[in-house]
């Protein structure tokens, strides 16, 4: 695993973008970046033996690397699924096929360089968006979710992972001064996580666990569950009843 170190060196920092450099070091990066994020990637091998459903697709939109598909076809193995990861950076797409295909060997896979506000989708049992709808323009968001909804099954899930923001100010930077002292915990030091997050401030525009819930609720889903935080981050899951 080639170690994260982008921004170690003082420079001028431009926007965060998914390319060839940090396709190169994204495993370390996320790991020492997302509090917790290995345990959403195992726990979601668990939600995926409770919703796949057999002859069906499970979508993994912004998939990088494919941690989730890998972990969600350890638990489904004895079923009929197509898994369908889609993301936009031909680097991650590149080396997203490159790895399933030696860790996947025998399944159903279509590893896809496509907009994930555009791609078509149907037949779906399970639908999982990592750390991927921040992303998008806050304005697009409800659109994708409601499209999601739509090409889920009865009985299908979306799991939703995403950093938030808190309501409450004193909450809120609490919240950003853990995530940042769990960062220099793993070894970025002052200066990374500060060019980082200039990097990242026009890029990632994250929402509130209240906007999330609404929203899933606009799109079509009748509840939604908070199933896992660690500081700043968390994930849900919707069920399409």
């Amino acid at each position: 695993m080639k170690q994260d170190n982008l921004f170690a060196q003082q420079q001028q920092v431009v926007d965060f973008a998914f390319d060839d450099a940090v396709a190169d070091v994204f495993p370390d990066m996320i790991r020492r970046s997302v509090p917790g994020y290995d345990a959403v990637i195992s726990l979601l091998g668990v939600l995926a033996k409770q919703f796949a459903q057999d002859n069906t697709h499970i979508y993994d939109l912004g998939s990088s690397l494919g941690a989730s598909t890998l972990s969600m076809h350890s638990q489904t193995r004895s079923l009929n699924i197509k898994h369908i990861c889609i993301d936009n950076s031909e680097a991650m797409v590149k080396r997203c096929q490159s790895r399933l295909a030696r860790h996947m060997p025998d399944a159903d896979l279509s590893v896809q360089c496509e907009d994930i506000e555009t791609v078509d989708m149907s037949n779906a049992s399970l639908v999982v968006i990592n750390f991927t709808l921040q992303f998008l323009s806050p304005d697009s968001r409800l659109a994708l979710l409601k499209k999601i909804y739509d090409a889920l099954l009865p009985g299908g899930a979306l799991v939703l992972s995403e950093k938030l923001v808190f309501s409450d100010e004193v909450e809120n930077q609490n919240q950003i001064d853990w995530h940042h002292t769990f960062k220099r915990a793993n070894g970025y030091s002052d200066m990374e996580v500060s060019q980082k997050r200039v990097a990242l401030e026009n890029v990632l525009i994250p929402d509130s666990l209240e906007q999330h819930q609404q929203r899933l609720q606009q799109a079509g889903f009748e509840t939604s569950y908070q199933w896992f935080q660690a500081f700043n981050f968390a994930s849900l899951i919707a069920v399409k009843s």
